[in-house]
């Protein structure tokens, strides 16, 4: 049947409980109330709500970046680019957004070198640059945001209505309700252990379809069932652009195009967004680095595992009662995962699916929450409408901005909506728009040689040349015709892309090395720190006589003495500002050395698909009459065949690598196949 006429799986009620979330925003406010009431944090102070008293360790920012990076999309659109492009789909989406985190990890040592007590990367922009810069890029930090948050509103949205019939406008708008609830009472510290929270609940619920899938599913059950059925979806319908029509080949011109795509649009999605810095700002000097590449490793399962189970196990049960017919209208919304889950498990998968989006959908609407507000506070309200602003004043603000964003993100994605703008479209079409602004934010961190009038230049000139090679491209390969439908093509959204992200990059570069500045960066390491001083000291030694008064009480009637840890926090600590201790910048340049190091090994691994391929018709020694699409790392393999499992005729599977020209794969017969000499 086809989307229109699918019936939901799910009662409405059951879109309209999960959609609220009021139990998990309770769960969320008690564990708030806990942490003020046994801890040092609280976060009735402006720096514990936005920065979390920039106090956080590894593991807790680590989870928080997963979390954070765990957007909708990042279930449904890895599924999506599965059930079109089949494995390579997966693999270039995991890759392509894990590098960004990685090489994040270098921006984050920068930032606590050169800005610890920074409350956004805008700040910093400000400081250096000035008012012109820091409203340049104020436009691409909130357009940032904003396609973030479309895209996980017009995600979450079409798969409730899909699972439930909920209503899609109702769902918009009630999504970012209970978040908003537990984010105004807890701010950022609550944010971070909900990602906690959600990541673990996620983690387990992607298990399960995992293990059912693979293990336990009668319509699948086993990795050779599966290699049987994509094999045979292969033949009834080849995929264009990949070798032998294969869905499981990593020779995939289309994936690789969308590899591409997604690489350049996440460097916007991470540099751009706030929701990241926010992480960086929130760690411990010390720690940061280590949670950045922590955090990046144990993201990438999350798409690729996700993607290679449901996303593929659409494409398998093609024709199967059971499992749905999809439009391509159904597929950029993102929906093969739902409609598999569905189809193996009913109503129990439709429920797992259903809270899986939820978890994700809330955790990064958190972030997103969280981020904006600091952006609107800090960058707007107190840069250009209250530079005196009281501290009182401050939070206050921090907590409307949390509401007005909340209702902002569901008006933007409900106009998104209405213009037939799809979450995968949005997705492939954030780096035309984002991209240029790269590198100019990373150089004005890191570098002190940065030209802020070729920054800003290279941003704007970006900005322009990506639309105009994007509408450009739309043009001439849809004959004039320039709509929804045409603009949302792969080269189209790649010709975008590419000048986007090129031409800000060559122009920002360029100027800098031509005209190089001579940026002293004391200037923006003692950002805030006199702020604090002065907006939160006491009017007069009476108010602090008492406020010891009631510390002294509050001791007596809990029957002890404060602990070692509360004893422990300094003034600075209370206020959120960074020790100095911890700002040894002998220590930071090293940590900087170790995320530069680290994340170019692993994006330099990251960058290539699992396996390298001869071309067969040039291989004297294959015998093979089919391209071999490869898949797995040789490691696999190796182990296979240490365990003694069979031979068989090598033939295209899940499990293949190419050595001296011999193939070695999971063989039709059903063994480990060998392709002459090169195998095993």
């Amino acid at each position: 049947m086809s989307s229109s006429t699918a019936s939901p799986v799910l009662p409405q009620a059951a879109g309209y409980g999960v959609g609220i979330g009021l139990f998990f925003s309770a769960l969320m406010l008690c564990l708030t109330a806990i942490q003020s009431r046994y801890t040092p944090y609280n976060p009735s102070n402006s720096e514990e709500f936005s920065s979390a008293s920039r106090s956080v360790k590894p593991g807790l920012i680590a989870s928080g970046i997963v979390s954070a990076w765990t957007w909708a999309a990042t279930l449904l659109q890895s599924s999506a680019v599965a059930y079109k492009y089949g494995i390579s789909g997966p693999w270039w989406y995991g890759a392509g957004a894990m590098i960004q985190v990685l090489l994040f990890a270098q921006i984050a040592a920068k930032l606590k070198l050169n800005a610890p007590n920074a409350h956004t990367w805008l700040e910093i922009v400000g400081k250096r640059w000035g008012t012109l810069a820091h409203g340049v890029f104020l436009f691409f930090g909130l357009a940032t945001n904003i396609i973030v948050s479309s895209m996980l509103i017009l995600g979450g949205s079409a798969t409730v209505t899909d699972l439930t019939g909920m209503s899609t406008i109702a769902a918009m708008f009630l999504i970012p309700l209970g978040v908003a609830i537990y984010v105004i009472a807890g701010g950022m510290r609550a944010t971070l252990l909900c990602d906690y929270t959600h990541t673990t609940v996620l983690l387990a619920i992607i298990l399960t379809f995992v293990f059912t899938v693979y293990s336990t599913s009668p319509k699948i059950g086993s990795i050779r069932t599966m290699h049987a059925l994509l094999t045979a979806a292969s033949d009834a319908a080849p995929v264009p652009g990949n070798a032998a029509g294969s869905y499981l080949t990593m020779r995939s011109k289309n994936g690789l195009i969308f590899g591409v795509i997604n690489v350049i649009g996440n460097f916007a999605t991470v540099f751009n967004d706030q929701a990241y810095w926010q992480r960086a700002i929130a760690s411990r000097p010390a720690s940061c680095v280590r949670a950045y590449l922590l955090g990046g490793l144990a993201w990438f399962a999350i798409p690729f595992t996700f993607a290679t189970t449901l996303g593929l196990a659409a494409v398998a049960l093609r024709g199967d009662p059971d499992m749905r017919i999809l439009a391509p209208a159904d597929v950029s919304a993102g929906l093969p995962a739902p409609a598999a889950a569905a189809a193996l498990l009913g109503k129990a998968g439709a429920a797992a699916m259903l809270v899986l989006l939820f978890l994700a959908v809330t955790s990064a609407t958190s972030a997103e929450l969280i981020a904006v507000s600091s952006i609107l506070t800090y960058d707007v309200y107190k840069r250009y409408m209250n530079p005196h602003a009281t501290e009182a004043q401050i939070l206050r603000v921090s907590h409307y901005m949390v509401a007005v964003y909340a209702l902002v993100m569901s008006l933007a994605g409900l106009i998104f909506f209405y213009i037939g703008v799809s979450m995968g479209w949005l997705y492939t079409f954030m780096g035309v728009v984002l991209g240029s602004a790269v590198l100019p934010i990373a150089l004005c961190v890191t570098w002190r040689k940065a030209n802020k009038c070729g920054c800003i230049t290279g941003a704007v000139g970006g900005f322009i040349a990506g639309l105009v090679a994007w509408l450009v491209t739309t043009a001439k390969l849809n004959a004039g015709v320039i709509n929804v439908t045409t603009s949302g093509g792969d080269l189209e959204m790649l010709a975008g892309n590419l000048a986007s992200i090129g031409v800000g990059g060559i122009i920002a570069l360029g100027w800098s090395y031509i005209s190089p500045a001579n940026f002293d960066f004391s200037a923006t390491r003692t950002l805030n720190t006199s702020y604090h001083h002065t907006s939160n000291s006491k009017p007069n030694d009476a108010a602090e006589n008492i406020e010891d008064e009631d510390d002294k009480e509050k001791e007596k009637e809990k029957g002890k003495v404060p602990s070692a840890d509360v004893e422990s926090v300094s003034d600075d600590t209370a206020l959120g500002l960074t020790e100095d201790h911890d700002l040894d910048p002998a220590a930071l340049k090293k940590a900087f050395k170790f995320a530069a190091w680290s994340s170019i090994v692993l994006v330099r691994h990251l960058s290539y698909p699992p396996s390298s391929i001869n071309n067969p018709s040039t291989d004297p020694n294959n015998s093979h009459p089919h391209p071999s699409p490869l898949v797995l790392h040789p490691h696999t393999l190796q182990s296979a065949c240490a365990r003694g499992l069979g031979r068989g005729r090598d033939h295209m599977g899940v499990l293949f690598m190419r050595r001296g020209g011999g193939v070695s794969g999971l063989g039709e017969s059903g063994g480990v196949g060998d392709g002459g000499e090169g195998g095993c």
